[in-house]
């Protein structure tokens, strides 16, 4: 089960953070991604990891401003998102066990919404 939280509005060049809260497995060990649709558009991966958080990916678009982790005694893994742009509004979702290239995943949290806005 994944459990997102931490979206919201924003202006431009605001920041947050993003929770996703896991059960059932455990989360340093899997692989992980955030992924985000924005409105009318299709899913675009975000960021990821492998087994190790060390292994973190983040795509071009957001590289430098957003930053993946996991606090692994809490099961919850989390997106720091700095700098946000108008581009960056979106439902942003958690996912497991994600093929990158198809975006199918096998298993999906409920999404949080996340608005920049002026």
């Amino acid at each position: 089960l994944l459990v997102e939280s931490g979206g919201g509005l924003v202006q431009p060049g605001g920041s947050l953070r993003l929770s996703c809260v896991v059960s059932g497995f455990e989360l340093s060990t899997s692989e992980m991604a955030w992924v985000r649709q924005a409105p009318g558009k299709g899913l675009e991966w975000v960021s990821s990891f492998r087994n190790d958080i060390a292994n973190a990916y983040h795509a071009d678009s957001v590289r430098g401003r957003f930053i993946i982790s996991i606090d692994s005694a809490k099961n919850t893994m989390y997106l720091q998102m700095n700098s946000l742009q108008f581009d960056d509004t979106g439902v942003y979702y958690c996912a497991k066990g994600c093929n990158m290239r198809t975006m199918d995943c096998d298993v999906w949290g409920q999404g949080t919404q996340v608005t920049v806005s002026s």
